[in-house]
């Protein structure tokens, strides 16, 4: 007995090596052999059935599958399997008959339900698995059942809306797996067009549900995806109000927009927390973030007025003293301490306040970090470049391979820069390379990239270390001195390597001190003649600001713009220019009518 059951494996597994090779001939012979033990049948019904359906023995197939389903009655494989035989041979109208059946049937149970979905995908036949989850959804009365299934069904036939419905369905069944949901989008809503589409269904789902919140944080997410950071605070307002968290994740946004460079979106959303909600823990953050947004706009905006930068210092001085010295405060006297030094020449000044933030026992380690740090700036600013070094060390030392240690690592390397000492520049910069935080590691690679290119084919450094004096004159302020050296650089290295760098340093000094069109000259320079350079597409992007927010020629800017996405497909600015693109175009106008529910400010 033991013997005649060896012998069958042999056979099955030498039929199996046949139907592996594609020698279905002498697979189908062997098969047909072994299904008269139905103890074969499990090991191997799949090829088997394979096999007759690819060589069209439908009769036989039929045969053998009604004989299975005689004597294994609760097999619901094997009537799916009746079912795709008439499909394979051309009769779709059994096939849905006998589908139709099994749907109709097994519609009640969940796991039958999911097993006959499964065969149906397996068996590309999608549209069938669709109709099992929809029947079951209906006799359920459950209008979220499968909501992830049938996502994942539409995902694979490329039906993106209904894909879509399907994953907002699974989120309200589920709202914590919000992040899967979010992720998920992220990867396959690739288009411009895709994220205004859900968009468009999000805004109709608010106002079809306008309390709940699950709709609402989805719109916040696209919102910030597409940096339209107003749509996103109207949401997020809107959410603090009915889940009484007092601006909280408004604040948030701001933050964001800040980070972004959106400074008067930053400022209403401040503000209005401020004014909304003067005696919540969220009131000190806004009173802060806003005097930071203001600080921000006024840097970015040239030239730098210098009254402004006193109104600023003026600002943080009765914030302390309206909040007394903490951590938040800490940081807000590290704000101004900056401003001291870096637009006001106060450097003295600057360094009493920084110092007194180090010597502060409540001060955290970050805060005294970052201090040190500015102290080194601020000593590259006096041309002291190795009372800068150890600052620098100081903070990469009591912060080794976390994000404030690698970025003074970053500042030492471009130390070495400035000074000329390419090489141990390139050592800091190999590490950088490879850290963890992405801004740093970028930085650090462009850095690399500049030395790199520009001395790579010259048999001396001199121009390198030319144009590097000239990015530390920059770094300093000393705008006057950077211009007249730069023009120095154009016409001593004319034809150089280094040309498009130089043209780029030019456009900064001349945004810098309000020369804007003739910036916008060097910019279109640069876009016109370095297409395949690195700062092409930094070029035309910023031509584009230029026009927009300097010049004022919104629709040279909207042109720019709209150019830019063709041409910079690929580009870090492609998010930002097709907001700035839809903006000037008119679409945000009706923001705050769409979204819901509305809130007062």
């Amino acid at each position: 007995m033991e013997t005649a059951w060896t012998q069958k494996n042999n056979d099955i597994q030498l039929a199996n090596e046949y139907y592996a090779k594609g020698e279905l001939a002498k697979a189908k012979t062997m098969y047909e052999s072994l299904a008269k033990d139905l103890r074969n049948i499990p090991l191997i019904h799949n090829n088997y059935l394979f096999i007759l359906i690819e060589t069209a023995d439908f009769k036989v197939a039929e045969k053998y599958i009604s004989r299975l389903i005689k004597k294994f009655p609760d097999n619901l494989y094997y009537e799916l399997d009746l079912g795709l035989i008439y499909w394979n041979q051309g009769d779709q109208d059994l096939a849905h008959i006998s589908f139709n059946d099994i749907i109709q049937n097994i519609r009640r149970d969940n796991y039958k339900t999911r097993i006959t979905a499964q065969y149906f995908v397996s068996k590309q036949l999608t549209e069938y698995a669709v109709n099992m989850f929809l029947e079951s959804r209906k006799v359920m009365a459950n209008p979220y059942l499968y909501a992830l299934e049938l996502a994942n069904i539409y995902r694979i036939t490329s039906e993106r809306e209904l894909m879509v419905e399907e994953y907002l369905n699974y989120i309200i069944q589920n709202p914590s797996n919000m992040g899967y949901v979010k992720n998920t989008l992220q990867n396959l809503l690739s288009k411009a067009e895709e994220l205004e589409s859900l968009e468009s269904l999000l805004y109709q789902k608010i106002q079809e549900n306008p309390d709940n919140i699950v709709y609402s944080e989805l719109l916040i997410w696209v919102s910030l995806q597409q940096k339209n950071f107003y749509a996103a605070f109207i949401q997020a307002r809107a959410i603090d109000r009915r889940q009484k968290t007092e601006g909280a994740r408004t604040n948030r946004i701001g933050l964001i927009a800040l980070d972004n460079n959106d400074f008067d979106v930053a400022i209403t959303i401040f503000s209005y927390v401020i004014k909304q909600y003067p005696k919540s823990v969220n009131y000190m953050r806004a009173k802060m973030y806003l005097i930071k947004a203001y600080e921000e706009r006024v840097r970015n905006t040239y030239p730098v007025d210098e009254r402004e930068i006193r109104n600023l210092v003026v600002d943080y001085k009765i914030f302390i003293e309206e909040m007394g010295i903490n951590r938040n405060t800490l940081e807000a006297l590290r704000n101004k301490a900056l401003l001291h030094a870096f637009y006001l020449d106060e450097k003295d000044t600057a360094i009493l306040i920084l110092n007194d933030i180090i010597n502060t026992p409540r001060a955290d380690n970050m805060i005294k970090s970052k201090s040190k740090m500015d102290l080194g700036d601020i000593h590259l600013l006096l041309n002291e470049p190795w009372e800068s070094v150890l600052y620098y060390a100081q903070v990469e030392k009591s912060n080794k391979d976390t994000k404030i240690g690698y970025e003074a690592k970053l500042k030492n390397a471009k130390l070495s820069y400035y000074k000329g000492d390419f090489a141990l520049a390139e050592e800091h910069l190999d590490i950088l390379k490879q850290a963890t935080t992405r801004e740093i590691a970028n930085d650090a690679m462009e850095l690399s990239i500049l030395i790199k290119d520009n001395i790579a084919l010259d048999s001396t450094t001199q121009a390198m270390e030319d144009y590097a004096a000239v990015d530390l004159l920059l770094f300093q302020n000393k705008m006057n001195e950077a211009l007249t050296a730069v023009k120095a650089l154009k016409v001593k290295y004319a034809g150089h390597s280094l040309m498009d760098e130089v043209l780029w340093l030019e456009a900064k000094i001349n945004i810098d001190m309000g020369n804007f069109k003739y910036a916008a000259g060097l910019l279109e320079e640069i876009a016109k003649n370095y297409t395949y350079d690195i700062w092409s597409d930094d070029a035309y992007f910023k031509l584009g600001d230029l026009y927009e927010k300097q010049i004022g020629d919104l629709e040279k800017a909207k042109e720019i713009y709209h150019e830019f996405l063709t041409k910079y497909p690929g580009s870090v600015y492609v998010a930002e220019a097709r907001k700035r693109f839809r903006k000037l175009r008119g679409d945000f106008n009706n923001v705050e009518e769409l979204s819901a529910p509305a809130v007062n400010n």
